[in-house]
């Protein structure tokens, strides 16, 4: 389980919580990276996650994303638009003499429509992927006693 250590600065009625946490190089390949705000377009941001252990605002908090649901978004965000391309090439390459075309003007030509339509499905599957819970950052720990002093800096 990949982790993240972060603040409680949000809690809602719907069992959810914003949390202000430091990007690192996980939020990439995360699906549900739309559910995240950077703030001021540093390396904070806020987090919507779920809310299972209960922690109010001004808790310190780990924040844990599953590393199958992380393996399967790394895959299709990095993975799936390039072997999508290798393909498009490939029948490009092999449909071309029965049309009369270039073989190499239509290898690269479908290699960039699926390239293009890869990234298209993969914007697609990110917005189902972020509504499912397998998919959203949790809550999992409260570190207890650290509550932070000045929230206002915070909010």
């Amino acid at each position: 389980m990949a982790t993240e250590e972060g603040i409680v600065i949000k809690v809602s009625n719907s069992g959810t919580a914003w949390v202000k946490t430091t990007k690192s190089s996980s939020c990439e390949a995360c699906a549900a990276r739309d559910s995240c705000h950077s703030m001021g377009g540093g390396k904070e941001m806020k987090v919507e996650t779920i809310n299972t252990a209960g922690a109010k605002v001004g808790d310190k908090v780990i924040i844990g994303f599953e590393t199958a649901s992380l393996l399967k978004a790394a895959f299709l965000v990095y993975v799936f638009p390039i072997l999508s391309m290798i393909a498009g090439a490939v029948i490009g390459q092999e449909v071309a003499p029965n049309y009369n075309f270039s073989a190499p003007y239509a290898s690269v030509t479908l290699g960039f429509m699926f390239f293009f339509l890869a990234f298209l499905l993969v914007r697609i599957m990110g917005i189902k992927m972020s509504k499912k819970e397998e998919y959203r950052a949790k809550i999992i720990r409260i570190k207890r006693g650290k509550k932070t002093e000045d929230l206002s800096e915070v909010a």
